[in-house]
């Protein structure tokens, strides 16, 4: 199933005047940080803005001229509609693009203005897979392609030739090259150019800790639907990776790494505040990642594919708010205060430290509020005096439930 290197160099033919030939670029910050050699391959940088188009446009520029007037079909978190929106557009083709309910709304701009009059936009579901049954149902319908975001031999292929773009600019030994997955068409396709031309380098899959899709897969030995995901990483949110990717990737990934959403979003506030580099959630993936693979890397070449920029603004908020609660900033507690006078009072002065700060307070209940539970969030100066301000709160006599690792509790009453 691995893709031939003549199909590559054909899809590298097609691209020629479409895709963008991104950089790779050495980042001087992170190799010191993490005593390695860190080279961005910065598909962030596409007309797109995420390695998308490759794949999209290979697959719809190989219809025949009959399959293209039927129009095309796809489903897509984001990025892949982008894709197929700019090529429809570039090919004067007709297409209906599905996206999940949840995709953000920059993205959703994003299909309409790359597409124009070309594209139709359904937005049904909550999650990839969602839009993806709606997607096929209609395309069965209509007698129209469908263009698969990650499943498909030609995909693969046009995603391999970032891998190209990799071998042909980098001057040195190529030891790591890490790689975001979703539904694993980067991955198989990177695995598949490299299979070819440097198979000593070791092929690093990362993914979102709250959609694992390929590492279940993998470790059970049989391509798994996972029963639900955290949507937060949308560009990698997927319940089941593709038969195909699960073939490629099964056999030529050196390891997977998952990491938590939570340091994701610390690592996009970092690059945006350090380097003025824009990434998405799925985007800053391989970057995380290398605070989990330090001592495996260190004094290593490595590659990091940075795979899209497409970050709604109206996003920030939360992921600053994930950030401080991975990090260990902010922490919240239902606390029932003790039905005597003074007691919020006594609560600032023996339980919080001189720089803690109450960012949250709201009384759960409607009625009698004072005498009821409230919901508190604070933020620290030291993510290691939780544990003092958990002893203040049981000195002072007040009943608490810390809330930080009940994510589904949290999300619910913030």
């Amino acid at each position: 199933m691995i893709r031939p290197l003549a199909a590559i160099n054909k899809a590298a033919e097609n691209l020629k005047h479409v895709a963008t030939r991104t950089p790779l670029q050495f980042n001087a910050q992170l190799s010191e940080f993490y005593g390695c050699n860190v080279y961005l391959k910065r598909e962030d940088l596409q007309i797109v803005r995420s390695y998308k188009i490759r794949g999209a446009y290979n697959k719809i520029v190989s219809l025949s001229e009959k399959e293209k007037q039927k129009g095309i079909v796809c489903a897509s978190a984001g990025n892949h509609a982008q894709g197929v929106a700019y090529s429809c557009k570039m090919l004067n083709i007709k297409g209906t693009i599905f996206m999940p309910s949840t995709t953000p709304s920059q993205k959703v701009n994003q299909v309409k203005l790359f597409g124009k009059e070309h594209v139709d936009i359904v937005l049904v579901g909550d999650t990839f897979d969602d839009a993806h049954s709606a997607a096929v149902k209609f395309c069965k319908d209509k007698a129209a392609s469908f263009v698969h975001p990650f499943d498909d031999l030609k995909v693969i292929e046009g995603q391999a030739t970032i891998a190209k773009e990799i071998i042909e600019d980098a001057d040195f030994k190529i030891d790591y090259v890490l790689v975001p997955i979703g539904g694993g068409g980067l991955a198989a396709g990177v695995i598949s150019y490299f299979s070819h031309t440097s198979a000593g380098t070791k092929i690093i899959g990362v993914e979102p800790e709250g959609a694992p899709s390929m590492y279940v897969s993998i470790r059970n030995g049989v391509n798994t639907e996972l029963a639900s995901i955290d949507k937060f990483v949308d560009g990698a949110a997927v319940k089941k990776v593709g038969d195909k990717t699960f073939t490629i990737c099964k056999e030529g990934l050196s390891e997977i790494v998952l990491v938590p959403e939570g340091k994701v979003c610390t690592t996009i506030l970092n690059l945006y505040n350090q380097q003025a580099i824009v990434v998405e959630p799925a985007g800053a993936l391989t970057i995380t990642a290398l605070d989990f693979l330090r001592e495996k890397l260190k004094d290593k070449n490595v590659i990091c594919v940075v795979s899209g920029s497409n970050n709604d603004i109206m996003r920030t908020e939360e992921i600053r708010e994930r950030s401080l609660q991975y990090e260990g900033f902010k922490h919240f507690f239902v606390i029932r205060f003790p039905q005597r006078a003074g007691a919020l009072k006594e609560f600032v002065s023996n339980v919080l430290g001189l720089e803690d700060d109450i960012v949250h307070f709201e009384y759960i209940k409607k009625n009698n509020r004072e005498s009821g539970p409230a919901l508190v969030g604070l933020e620290i100066k030291n993510p290691k005096d939780l544990d003092v301000l958990k002893n203040n709160l049981i000195r002072s006599g007040f009943q608490f439930e810390y809330l930080n690792q009940n994510t589904n509790l949290l999300q619910f009453l913030v």
